[in-house]
């Protein structure tokens, strides 16, 4: 058993876990608990998210809704629902995801099958104790197309291509934005409070769009 412990988050690797112990853990603690499990392949990890990552998590929630309402883009919020695949021996719990492109396929449900419903299109991971497991491996057996990134400093954007992740400058979701962007988002809200970080976000997307107009 590994442990690590930092303020940010506490984890715990545990190897050699078969499926059916971790479909047990994730019916015996229930949906009401902090813990957020990832399972791949024999190891299970056990997260317990601190202040510090859960600030970061609804902060960039925060602005990913913003960009879906200023886009005027149908969404469905999921947060860190269990995603699942027995057939791939994989199981994660995002700190945050959503349907945006497939919003449509799930709307109105409330319990999803992954071997028939997608994979959510975007999911958040916040990773600033760094897991001990390959997240981005275990993303894509789950087959998501989309994934966030954050260690505490920087924030990258993933595309699934091939089975395999691709790194990108701007996200494939919201191609106006680029990484460096969320940073300076996160970084106002710390001095200049959420509210007015938000409304600048607003007032920049609107001038991205207004520019693209503009310039077609």
């Amino acid at each position: 058993m590994l442990l690590t412990s930092t303020p940010a988050e506490q984890r715990v690797l545990l190897p050699n876990v078969s499926w059916q112990l971790f479909e047990m853990l994730l019916s015996e603690l229930g949906e009401s608990r902090s813990n957020r499990l990832s399972y791949h392949k024999g190891q299970l990890e056990i997260m317990t998210p601190l202040p510090e990552h859960e600030n970061r998590n609804r902060l960039i929630e925060r602005l990913i809704v913003n960009l879906l309402e200023e886009l005027n883009l149908e969404y469905n919020l999921f947060g860190s629902m269990t995603i699942k695949r027995s057939d791939k021996s994989a199981g994660k719990e995002p700190d945050s995801c959503y349907y945006i492109q497939n919003e449509a396929r799930v709307r109105g449900k409330t319990k999803l099958d992954f071997t028939e419903d997608p994979p959510p299109d975007l999911a958040l991971e916040i990773d600033i104790t760094s897991s001990s497991l390959n997240q981005l491996a275990l993303y894509a057996d789950l087959g998501v197309p989309e994934v966030w990134r954050y260690d505490g400093r920087t924030l990258r954007f993933y595309q699934l291509q091939d089975r395999e992740y691709v790194e990108c400058s701007n996200s494939p979701t919201f191609p106006i934005l680029p990484a460096s962007k969320v940073i300076e988002f996160l970084e106002q809200c710390q001095t200049l409070g959420v509210l007015t970080s938000l409304r600048q976000l607003r007032e920049w997307v609107r001038g991205q769009l207004q520019q693209r107009q503009t310039g077609q």
